[in-house]
């Protein structure tokens, strides 16, 4: 079992908070290093268990959890580590299924703390400059610690941004990565096209992985071809997860487009000619709120079908790609009981998710045009009518592609309140109030804080998306 090599003062949970918030004056500063010394200097806990790693635009937290949860129905002891949180902090750490205590949490920032002042004091001494020690560095070695000291069998890792330089590419027991899809986002880091957003997440499939690639990388073409580029450089044979011909997906969206041109071993023609594929057919879609979604899935070691989940369509390729990985993370087939079983209880705070029944409050993490889509296509299931749909409460991050947000959702509501959460990339709501009328949307406020929208909705049933932040700052108030 791992013991830390060195005394550690704990930090009480509140020290923890503060000293984590405190590396938030640091930003995001993409330096593997930094991680990679800190756990050297922590007798690498990372290599106490085995790693499955997940990249991705869109649909990774979903892949992450639904992962975690078929690869516990499998009988491994898991560890799961996503971000951001919805309301707690401990919700980026899970063990068991469950995030970690107080305690926990509060016990493995501390070891992160100390082992990043040990690695910058020699630093200092040889006179190298000291690391800037993020906030996402400090949480994922204190994720290490944790979960190396719970003794799990395996952790199923989210990157945070982009995959090449994601602190969680430090770890170095990544047995099997998953790419969910590629969309723009975080641009002023990760390159302003699709094809420099795909080659910084398909840095993560390395010589010596498995590799899943999920239907959100299918299309463009050239994405595509930079993912199976890194591949073929790294020696690996990904598994493609495509929606089968057939399959009764959303008119108009994406994923549908997609299964028209479906590949398979007998049709593909193209970069991805010949490589093995895992396809799902949505066989039942939700009609209304909690309703279930029910699909089959074939991969090329199985067929699993009349799996369900009390989850909206656009969730089939999120569980589809989980079952890929786990195959190839475990070199078998799934136990087909236990994996309904998984797939069923899953749970996805923050997706699609109902706050409260009466008057409906519905939130959803959606965050650039890509989910939004795919959000959008859901609501369609259970609310057809534009006309009769309740307020769209939206809040969304500068630094995401506003103006493609904004087209979608301006004409999916008849009515629009916006706000802004307390992130510090939050966008003004007076300036994401005249993008919407800009859009022709009929905005019917624009409120400085997520609570005082509450307030001014209070009766109301709306609708809230825009941010992951957004979903989380309402999860706190209904709780």
């Amino acid at each position: 079992m791992y013991q830390l090599p060195f005394e550690v003062p704990e930090m009480t949970y509140a020290e923890a908070l503060a000293h984590v918030r405190g590396a938030l004056r640091f930003g995001i500063c993409p330096l593997l290093e930094t991680v990679e010394d800190m756990l050297a200097e922590l007798g690498d806990p990372d290599l106490a268990f085995e790693c499955v790693q997940i990249a991705g635009t869109n649909g990774k937290t979903s892949t992450a959890r639904y992962t975690a949860a078929i690869l516990a129905g499998e009988g491994l002891d898991v560890a799961l580590y996503t971000s951001p949180e919805l309301v707690s902090y401990t919700e980026r750490m899970e063990v068991g299924g469950r995030p970690v205590s107080e305690e926990a949490f509060a016990h493995g920032v501390s070891a992160a703390k100390v082992a990043g002042e040990r690695v910058n004091a020699r630093r200092s001494a040889v006179g190298e400059r000291p690391y800037d020690i993020t906030e996402f560095d400090t949480l994922t070695v204190a994720a290490m610690v944790v979960f190396a000291e719970a003794g799990v069998d395996v952790a199923v890792l989210e990157c945070g941004l982009g995959g090449r330089w994601d602190a969680t590419s430090a770890a170095k027991s990544i047995r099997s990565v998953a790419v969910t899809g590629i969309g723009l986002d975080h641009t002023r880091i990760l390159g302003d096209t699709l094809e420099e957003i795909a080659g910084e997440k398909a840095a993560i499939i390395k010589p010596g992985r498995t590799c899943v690639l999920g239907a959100g990388t299918a299309e463009p073409a050239s994405v595509e071809r930079v993912l199976l580029d890194q591949a073929r450089t790294a020696g690996v044979v990904p598994v493609l997860v495509l929606p089968s011909e057939e399959s009764t997906l959303a008119p108009g969206s994406a994923l549908a487009s997609l299964a028209r041109c479906a590949k398979s071993p007998e049709t593909s023609a193209g970069p991805s000619d010949g490589l093995p594929v895992a396809s799902f057919h949505v066989t039942k879609h939700p009609h209304r709120l909690g309703a279930p979604l029910e699909l089959d899935v074939t991969t090329p070691r199985a067929t699993y079908a009349e799996l369900a989940a009390l989850k909206p369509a656009y969730q089939a390729q999120n569980i589809a790609c989980a079952v890929a990985l786990c195959e190839e993370y475990l070199g078998r087939a799934l136990d087909a009981d236990a994996l309904f079983t998984s797939v069923v209880q899953c749970p996805t705070p923050g997706r699609f998710q109902l706050l409260r029944p009466e008057p409906p409050v519905l939130i959803d993490a959606c965050h650039n045009p890509q989910s939004v889509e795919a959000f959008l296509a859901a609501l369609a299931d259970v609310a057809p009518d534009r006309d009769e749909r309740p307020v769209l409460l939206a809040a969304v991050l500068a630094d995401k592609d506003v103006d493609g947000i904004v087209e979608l959702l301006a004409g999916a509501f008849p009515r629009v309140a916006v706000t802004q959460t307390a992130s510090p990339r939050a966008l003004p709501a007076a300036e994401l109030a005249r993008a919407f009328s800009d859009a022709g949307a009929d905005v019917l406020g624009a409120y400085p804080t997520v609570g005082e929208a509450t307030s001014a909705l209070c009766g109301e049933s709306y609708v809230a998306c825009g941010s992951i932040t957004l979903a989380g700052e309402l999860a706190a108030l209904f709780r």
